[in-house]
């Protein structure tokens, strides 16, 4: 194995380096965050940032990066302080991975790719019909990370869509049934195998 330095991170052709530092961090989370302006324009697109920050109460968080223009998705959920976060399946992945493509701000990625938009009555953002597990968010706050002009959003979540046959009796949520999806580097999409679950980990003689 070789070890690469900073130096050699630095010297890399700037595609290559997008790939390589996207995905040597390892499998991410594949989600498309859907949201609504204020005019009523809808958006969505994929993000593989979306982590969780916490269970009571719960709470989940992403990164943006808004640069000089701001993309849609932060400026709606600043407007109007609400989003959904909907799982991708493999059904799914082409035409979410689309969803990344600049369209203007007068467009809607729903109609663009082809998904469908699904309104609970809770949440004003729309969520995507196709989705099996789908979260319902209130914006909470934003925090800017200074080295490199990223944003963290972190939101409330307010209402969760998912099949009962999903749900594990401890709450756990299958998603293998669900066929969630999970992405490494900027554009490969998986499958994740079944899972190993080794349940709550204790000290020696811990009760």
């Amino acid at each position: 194995m070789r070890m690469i330095s900073k130096q050699d991170i630095k010297q890399m052709n700037e595609i290559y380096r997008l790939h390589f530092i996207n995905s040597v961090t390892g499998f991410k989370s594949a989600s498309l965050i859907g949201t609504k302006s204020r005019n009523g324009i809808t958006n969505v697109a994929v993000f593989s940032s979306v982590t969780h920050l916490g269970s009571n109460p719960p709470l989940a968080g992403f990164f943006v990066k808004p640069g000089d223009d701001p993309p849609d998705t932060f400026n709606n959920i600043l407007q109007t302080k609400s989003y959904t976060i909907n799982h991708i399946s493999s059904l799914q992945a082409k035409g979410a991975h689309q969803t990344s493509a600049r369209y203007p701000s007068n467009r809607s990625e729903f109609s663009e790719v082809g998904f469908k938009e699904e309104y609970s009555g809770t949440v004003y953002a729309p969520y995507v019909s196709e989705s099996s597990v789908k979260i319902g968010l209130e914006y909470q706050d934003h925090y800017k990370i200074l080295i490199n002009d990223t944003v963290l959003i972190v939101g409330e979540i307010v209402e969760i869509g998912v099949p009962d046959q999903f749900v594990e009796p401890d709450g756990h949520i299958d998603l293998n049934k669900a066929k969630t999806m999970t992405i490494s580097g900027l554009d490969a999409y998986h499958k994740p195998e079944k899972p190993q679950r080794f349940g709550y980990a204790k000290l020696s003689g811990e009760e």
